[in-house]
C-alpha cells in the first residue's frame, strides 16, 4: 500500500496504516527459575487485517510450536493456585470474554491464540503471522508465550492445542 494523506476541506486525513504504533518484544527462554537467555524479538503492529506479529526468533526445537498472548505480564514460576512450572505467572491465553475454549486465532475462542510459528532445522523462526481480532492496545501488559509443540487449534485430544510446555516468554508494554 502506499503512503498517502488525504486533504478535505483544511483537514489532514492519515490512514490507520500510517498512525500504527509498532512494540518490539525481547523473547527470553524460560524455566522454573524464571527467563533466561535472550533468543530473538517479535515486533506487533496494528494493520487492516489485524495484529501482525513478525517473530525472528532463534535456538527453538525444529518444528511447530504454539504462540499464544497470556493474560498476565509476568515471567514467575508460580501460578494463581500456587503450583509451579516454567512461566505459570503468566496465567493463561488471553480470554476477555471467558468463551474458555481454544479455537485459534480465526475461531469464536480465546483472543489470545496466535497462529502457530514453524521453526527451521535450525530451529529457527522468520515469519509474520496474523491476529484477526486483536490489536496492540488488546494486548498491552499482558504476556507472549512460545510452547514445545504444536498447537492444532482445539482442545481435543489435549487442552490448549496440545503445545504442552511454555519455553519462551516476552513481556509486552
Amino acid at each position: 500500500m502506499k503512503n498517502f494523506l488525504v486533504i478535505v476541506l483544511g483537514c489532514i486525513f492519515v490512514p490507520a496504516a500510517l498512525n500504527a504504533e509498532t512494540v518490539k518484544v525481547n523473547i527470553y527462554k524460560v524455566t522454573i527459575d524464571g527467563k533466561s537467555d535472550k533468543i530473538g524479538t517479535v515486533k506487533i503492529s496494528d494493520s487492516d487485517k489485524g495484529l501482525v506479529v513478525k517473530a525472528k526468533i532463534s535456538g527453538l526445537t525444529p518444528g511447530e510450536h504454539g504462540f499464544h498472548i497470556h493474560q498476565n505480564p509476568s515471567c514467575g514460576s508460580h501460578g494463581a493456585d500456587g503450583s509451579a512450572g516454567p512461566a505459570l505467572a503468566a496465567g493463561g491465553h488471553y480470554d476477555p470474554d471467558n468463551t474458555g475454549k481454544h479455537l485459534g486465532p480465526y475461531g469464536d475462542g480465546h483472543k489470545g491464540d496466535l497462529p502457530f510459528l514453524t521453526a527451521d532445522k535450525k530451529g529457527k523462526v522468520n515469519e509474520t503471522v496474523t491476529a484477526p481480532r486483536l490489536t496492540v492496545n488488546d494486548i498491552k501488559n499482558r504476556s507472549i508465550m512460545i510452547h514445545q509443540g504444536g498447537d492444532n487449534y482445539s482442545d481435543i485430544p489435549e487442552p490448549l492445542g496440545g503445545g504442552g510446555a511454555r519455553i519462551a516468554i516476552g513481556i509486552i508494554q
